[in-house]
This record gives structure tokens, C-alpha cells and sequence, in this order.
């Protein structure tokens, strides 16, 4: 069972769909990083000011299964969980469909730290992480 310690419920837009009526996959990735990024803020953490202070935490790697694809209006949840692996932070992060939860991606993001544009450890995130971080 996954220990999810964040979730964050959205609806799909109109424009987020395509000629099929379902969404563009594109829009999936979006989806994730409006989680992580609400999640920062939920942790006290804003994307903003940690760039300020010399800190940029990127994407270095993303994989995405698409399950079942939303539709538009369709409402669902984004979760995710963490945990770190050497300098990365791995957040393990899947949208359900709502009402029914039924899976509708599962992502894996690798995220690191560049300090003053330079690959290495961020003691902020460490801190403010660890409550968080799982087996």
C-alpha cells in the first residue's frame, strides 16, 4: 500500500482535451507538478524563494503509465509520496478518477538540486523533507 502524504483534487478543462475528447497526455505532466509544487507550499516551502536563494530543484528524470484517460469535466485526485535516494528526491505520485478512484496514471519523478547552478544537496529541503520521506 502506497503512503501517500499529500493529495490534491482537480477537474479537468475543456481546452486540457483533444480531438479524441480525452486528455492530452501532455496535460498529465502538468497535473503532477501543480501537485509537487502545492505541495512545497503545503510543507512551507515556496518554488519561488527557494530560486531567490541560489535553489532550484528540477526534474532530472520522468516516467508516466497511462491507465485510464480523464475526460473532460471529470474530477480526480492527484497523490503522491516521497522518497530520497542519494541527492535525489523521488516522488512517487498517481492520479485517481473520482468518484470511483480508478487509476488513471502513475508517475515516477526524480528531482535534484542545483545550488548556485551546481548539482548538490539542499540542506532546506533535507530538513523540511524528512518528516515525510518513506521507506
Amino acid at each position: 500500500m502506497e503512503k501517500y502524504i499529500y493529495e490534491l483534487k482537480m477537474k479537468v478543462r475543456d481546452y486540457e482535451c483533444d480531438l479524441q475528447g480525452i486528455v492530452n497526455n501532455a496535460n498529465y505532466q502538468h497535473y503532477i507538478e501543480h501537485t509537487r509544487h502545492e505541495f512545497l507550499l503545503s510543507a512551507g516551502i515556496s518554488f519561488a524563494q527557494l530560486h531567490e536563494q541560489g535553489i532550484d530543484a528540477v526534474v532530472a528524470r520522468l516516467s508516466i503509465a497511462f491507465k485510464t484517460p480523464l475526460r473532460s469535466g471529470d474530477e480526480f485526485v492527484s497523490k503522491l509520496y516521497l522518497k530520497k535516494e542519494g541527492i535525489k528526491y523521488i516522488f512517487y505520485q498517481d492520479i485517481f478518477r473520482l468518484p470511483d478512484l480508478k487509476p488513471v496514471i502513475k508517475a515516477t519523478v526524480d528531482t535534484v538540486c542545483l545550488i548556485n547552478g551546481r548539482l548538490g544537496e539542499s540542506q532546506l529541503l533535507n530538513e523540511t523533507f524528512a518528516p515525510y520521506f518513506t521507506e
